[in-house]
């Protein structure tokens, strides 16, 4: 289940870049799950733990993957921590979803996130009520953001 916090949440994990270069464990890289949400968002190709393929840099290390899949990453390996995933682009939307499908997840947004069209599911923490489109999502939304 994907729960959401809109506003600033104490505790939450703000600068996912630095949190990521510090925190990340090389293993991450070859989960398939993880090899193609960076395939997927930042249209690069995982070589081993510690090369990625890039069409834009080259070769480059994790720590200079998008900022979006490096928090889409800690959301999925770091369920104990709260990330702010105002550091995701819509692209990151869909990926989102697909980890709460697989467990419990809470994420932080400063922004109105485009989570599609299709029908889904999350709990806004602010007003602890449970919605499933954008035209639910929106207006609770925008009384935080």
């Amino acid at each position: 289940m994907l729960s959401i916090y809109f506003g600033d949440l104490k505790d939450s994990i703000y600068n996912t870049s630095s949190y990521f270069k510090f925190n990340y464990e090389k293993e991450w890289l070859t989960d398939p799950f993880v090899s193609e949400m960076i395939k997927d968002v930042d249209d690069s190709v995982v070589l081993g733990t510690g090369a990625i393929d890039s069409p834009v840099m080259g070769v480059i290390a994790p720590v200079s993957l998008s900022g979006g899949v490096k928090t889409l990453i800690l959301i999925d390996k770091v369920t104990d921590k709260v990330f702010n995933a105002s550091n995701c682009g819509d692209n990151c939307a869909k990926w989102i979803l697909k980890i709460a499908e697989k467990k419990d997840i809470t994420i932080n947004l400063r922004h109105i996130m485009n989570f599609g069209k299709e029908t889904f599911s999350a709990k806004i923490l602010n007003d602890d009520v449970i919605v499933s489109s954008m035209d639910e999502l929106i207006p609770i939304a925008g009384r935080y953001v």
